[in-house]
């Protein structure tokens, strides 16, 4: 697929023409993470093409939870689901491509017509169950079905959107901090026990979306998922208005323990016996009127649903008690810290800075009225951070707002000070520009051609053309340095390491058997060296003259062995990983890497001795790339924590409070990694504060 300019994923001014082969007709619908597209295959047949936002286009871990969703919509088969019919999760916009399926979402068909007839919800349920047995059989656990993901099509009910599914042997699990799912259609356990979720959190889920279907709402409702939080875990579901038949049935869906469920071939069987007229006419209800076709779309992970007032029974005493909801349910599951030690590609500008010696903790709050969690770099005194479609800057010391400047493009990651100057970090744009550091105005702007990719590497800019060249520009004019293609990468996107004078780009092969490492001078361009290594890696440092890269498996992206690689001598050494961790983010700190994984689990390899230090299991199930100095570990947790963990491994340090913000029901893409300068740590949250702490005093956050 080849892209055209492109204006940020809100924008999307300028679609592609195709996906692959499938030439893209119309835009049907577009949500956080992408947008759907009508299209035909060369025969002519409808397909809907799911093409990624180009913001997370570059973004590893996200390319990472698109080939799961790919996966595992692959395993299920298509009777219950959207077949999916080709994908790219590699391409320059990851895209998948499904069966076109013509009928409306459960959500949007009760919005129009109202609840349905006691024959219908039979019906609808009975699909499910098969859906879900169909799905459970080949290992999947959906763990977000809703009515949204529900379409009602002629044959029956297909389940769709399985972003967030997992294989239910998989240890990531829901994520701490922001929901991975829909408040009011999670079972307890993904609140309680968010790593123990299994095939019968689905069940619970297709018992609150019958309560929807029956009703217009949910069987726990209200404006807060926080309360709903606590109405999932605590109380008994609000059944008002199901139908008598189903009642019971319904109800053991939702019962708080998973073993108290029935399993989908029990509710098939008592289905059976509840209405023995149960016939196989057409599932689309008659008064359904206009072209209803609505098709997988790429919802927020936690888009929720719009709870109606369901009467004073739900109002009573919510007021009263709905801190106490947060503090009972979050502080158990959601805003814990749990660590436990065992004893025996992500580029990072927020290398251990000196910083001034005057300091005290500051909080500043967001400057954008859109929210979303500012990245952010430090320089020249001032932090720099780019959020929503703005770029600004903090007095370092005191957080004092210094100036903004508003941005067109995608930001790519925190603003960089390289050449004297401020580069915004843009991407997918043609409007280049670099800012003074004292006013935030522009010092030159340049006009380039459309690029992909663009990396930051000493006083140079790197931009990946979409046909592979690579241009070099100098930060500090604007003037282009060098262009070329770099042998051995189709489309090489760069990653460049604080105090490494080289950038790298790192490609792997079509069947992921080796990896192509190319180090090349920025300045001009030259390649310095370049080996192919054995394994599926990514790169997360460099450090005494050697690349630092995790070698992955399966299409988890489970990290199982940390590589070192020494140019000097040609030699890799590679260590093992006890237990493998799930889609790692790492840091170098000397010899030592860390590495944080998706499912809590945080481990120091130290490449010297050839062996892991320690092992924690922390919690969180999504961190940021981790940040490491001589005393402790930092990463941000997705509801805008700072957690610190004692380099030693010795547990939990420190963390601050949750700042959530108002989207605190969807999860971020990325997150942003804390900046250590000295004896503080700066960081950002969702709500869009950006703060500094003391980092030698982490239990006094």
């Amino acid at each position: 697929m080849a892209p055209q300019r492109n204006a940020g994923a809100g924008a999307e001014a300028e679609l592609p023409d195709y996906a692959g082969h499938y030439r893209l007709e119309s835009c049907l619908g577009s949500g956080g993470m992408g947008v759907v597209h009508l299209a035909r295959s060369t025969s002519g047949m409808k397909l809907a093409v799911k093409v990624i936002h180009a913001e997370f286009a570059r973004d590893r871990e996200f390319r990472g939870r698109f080939r799961q969703e790919i996966a595992a919509a692959r395993r299920v088969s298509g009777a219950f689901t959207a077949s999916v019919v080709d994908a790219d999760p590699e391409a320059e916009r990851p895209w998948m491509a499904t069966l076109f399926i013509p009928g409306p979402t459960l959500s949007d068909h009760v919005k129009r017509n109202g609840p349905m007839a006691p024959e219908q919800l039979r019906r609808l349920m009975a699909g499910l169950a098969e859906a879900l047995r169909d799905i459970h059989r080949v290992g999947v656990v959906h763990r977000d079905l809703k009515p949204s993901n529900v379409l009602l099509a002629e044959d029956g009910p297909k389940v769709i959107d399985f972003g967030i599914s997992r294989p239910k042997d998989s240890e990531l699990r829901t994520e701490t901090g922001k929901l991975i799912g829909t408040p009011p259609f999670m079972a307890p356990e993904q609140f309680r026990r968010p790593r123990e979720v299994g095939p019968a959190a689905d069940v619970f889920a297709l018992g609150s979306v019958m309560v929807h279907a029956a009703t217009g709402q949910g069987p726990f409702d209200s404006d807060s998922p926080y309360v709903v939080a606590y109405q999932v875990v605590h109380d008994e579901p609000d059944l008002t208005g199901v139908p008598e038949s189903l009642g019971p049935l319904i109800q053991r869906c939702l019962a708080k323990e998973p073993e108290d469920r029935p399993t989908p071939d029990e509710l098939m069987r008592e289905l059976r016996s509840v209405a023995a007229s149960y016939d196989t006419q057409a599932f689309i209800p008659t008064q359904r009127t206009g072209e209803q076709s609505v098709l997988p779309r790429p919802l927020p992970a936690g888009e929720p649903e719009a709870p109606g007032d369901r009467g004073s029974r739900r109002r009573r005493g919510r007021a009263a008690w709905a801190a106490a909801a947060l503090a009972l349910v979050l502080g158990g599951a959601l805003t814990t810290l749990q660590l436990l030690g065992d004893g025996d590609a992500a580029p990072t500008g927020s290398a251990t800075r000196e910083a001034p010696a005057a300091f005290s903790p500051w909080e500043a709050e967001s400057v954008s009225a859109t929210g979303s969690a500012p990245q952010c770099s430090y320089g020249a005194g001032r932090v720099f951070c780019a959020q929503s479609g703005v770029v600004f800057a903090r007095d370092a010391s005191n957080g004092r707002l210094l100036w903004r400047h508003t941005v067109r493009g995608t930001w790519a990651g925190p603003p960089v000070v390289a050449g004297g100057l401020v580069q915004p970090g843009l991407d997918l744009s043609r409007d280049l520009k670099a800012l003074d550091p004292a006013t935030g105005e522009p010092r030159w702007q340049r006009d380039m051609p459309p690029y992909t990719g663009l990396a930051h590497a000493g006083d140079s800019l790197l931009l990946t053309g979409a046909d592979g060249t690579v241009t070099g520009v100098d930060a500090a004019s604007g003037e282009q340095r060098w262009s070329h293609r770099v042998p051995g990468h189709r489309t090489p996107y760069f990653v460049a390491y604080p105090g490494d004078p080289l950038a790298y780009a790192v490609s792997r092969s079509e069947d992921g058997e080796s990896t192509q490492v190319t180090a090349v001078d920025p300045e001009t361009g030259d390649v310095r060296w370049e080996d192919r290594l054995d394994g599926a890696l990514n790169p997360v440092g460099t450090a005494d003259g050697s690349v630092f890269l995790t070698s992955v498996g399966n299409v988890y992206e489970d990290t199982r062995e940390v590589v070192r690689y020494t140019p000097g001598t040609r030699t890799a050494r590679r260590v093992p990983l006890p237990v493998p961790v799930q889609q790692a983010h790492g840091t170098v700190r000397g010899q030592v890497v860390y590495l944080l994984g998706n499912g809590g689990s945080l481990v120091a390899v130290d490449m010297a001795a050839g062996k892991q230090r320690w092992s924690l299991e922390t919690g969180v199930s999504r961190g940021s790339t981790p940040v490491a100095d001589d005393r402790h570990v930092y990463f941000t947790a997705p509801d805008g924590r700072l957690v610190a963990v004692h380099v030693d491994g010795e547990g939990l340090a420190g963390q601050t409070p949750p700042r959530l913000g108002r989207s605190a029901d969807q999860v971020a893409a990325g997150l942003p990694e804390p900046v250590v300068v000295g004896d503080r740590v700066y960081s950002a949250a969702p709500d869009g504060t950006v703060f500094a702490v003391d980092a030698g005093r982490p239990a006094d956050w």
